[in-house]
């Protein structure tokens, strides 16, 4: 067997991840949580770097030998390592800022090369520099097995999701329109109101004007039916990204020049992966409520997930709530990014979020009172 052919069996889907119940007290609504922390590496992260391998694979930019060279930190760095060495690849990852052997700690046991730069934005000129393949998740952004998955299991009538590279609402977007073409209905203007869109305003919204529901286009092309019924996309968006105000504005090169404090998703610019034609709904969500929402996770499931899952849980209530004030029933699934415990030390540390001025309190009341049966 060629090494291609063996990389691409190594690269084959794995198990599916597991779909939980989470508690709403709306009769007729049912929240789910699709738990990528069940990964291998142990978030959504998983699939992008399997995705990127493949692609890279299939395109001949990998083979045998080559080193495999990215741009980032966190989980996508840990997902990739993971993959560069089952195919016994060297593997480098250059990381924003100074040395860090927490940062570093993950990667390395698994094989790989970190590499620190400073200032942060140098990280993509200094990983070209390398000898080797660049990933480049962010300009390479691969649609992945997530929908495929997903819909096999259930038939939801939205799904929410945060927005890093955009792959992932891509992705579920992309597999709607092509099974559904003609199916679902659009949702309006009016559609796109969310409770919590007032709260939500990010701190450049005095450097450009904050868009409103009624300023939202009227996307269409995600939207399709699942077993009769429309399904949607959501993206849950935290403050500081550009995907809220670049959607709802049909800007695609919108940019707020600062970054996410949730980690993993929110980008101060539209990033080329995010397909807006694929997105009915975008959410901002307060920073505050990400983090009691992840909380909140922890306290129904048992998981220390990270930021990124309580916006898109947040922003899947919102869903419900809307769902509630309309008489309506169905289901939707919310992403469940990543589970660690590195979390522990952040977004579930009280004094932590004292330090960012993020005043969780009044959230997790707020979250008690949506999530309790």
């Amino acid at each position: 067997m060629s090494w291609n052919a063996r990389a691409l069996e190594v690269l084959a889907a794995g198990p599916p991840t597991p779909l939980v119940d989470f508690p709403v007290p709306t009769p007729g609504v049912r929240l789910l949580l699709k738990d990528e922390s069940a990964q291998p590496t142990g978030s959504l992260r998983h699939r992008h770097a399997r995705a990127l391998f493949r692609q890279a694979v299939l395109d001949g930019l990998v083979g045998e030998g080559t080193t495999v060279v990215e741009a980032t930190g966190g989980n996508a760095a840990v997902a990739q390592a993971w993959f560069a060495r089952r195919l016994g690849l060297p593997y480098v990852v250059v990381m924003p800022g100074e040395r860090s052997e927490a940062r570093a700690r993950a990667v390395e046991a698994l094989g790989g090369e970190c590499r620190f730069v400073t200032p942060p934005l140098a990280i993509y000129d200094a990983a070209r520099e390398i000898d080797g393949h660049f990933l480049d998740q962010f300009g390479r952004a691969a649609q992945h097995d997530l929908a495929e998955e997903l819909f096999g299991q259930v038939r939801p009538d939205w799904v929410v999701t945060g927005a890093g590279t955009g792959a992932t609402s891509a992705t579920l977007g992309h597999w709607l329109r092509s099974h559904h073409p003609a199916g679902g209905s659009t949702p309006s203007a009016a559609d796109a109101s969310t409770p919590s869109a007032a709260d939500a305003s990010t701190p450049s919204a005095s450097d450009a004007p904050t868009p409103s529901a009624a300023d939202a286009p009227t996307p269409g092309a995600a939207s399709g039916s699942a077993g009769g019924r429309r399904c949607r996309v959501a993206v849950a968006d935290p403050e500081n990204s550009a995907y809220f105000p670049g959607w709802t504005l049909d800007s695609p090169d919108y940019s707020t020049g600062m970054p996410s404090r949730i980690e993993g998703i929110g980008r101060p610019r539209i990033e080329p992966g995010f397909r807006p034609d694929l997105v009915d709904l975008v959410i901002p969500v307060p920073d505050a409520a990400s983090v009691a929402a992840a909380r909140r996770i922890r306290e129904v499931t048992g998981l220390p997930v990270g930021g990124s899952s309580g916006t898109a849980l947040w922003a899947a209530l919102e869903l419900v709530e809307r769902m509630r004030a309309r008489d309506e029933t169905g289901t939707i699934v919310s992403l469940i990014g990543d589970a660690a415990d590195r979390h522990l030390a952040t977004y579930h540390d009280d004094g932590w979020a004292a330090g960012k001025g993020l005043d969780v309190g009044k959230h997790l009341d707020e979250l008690r009172r949506r999530t309790t049966v």
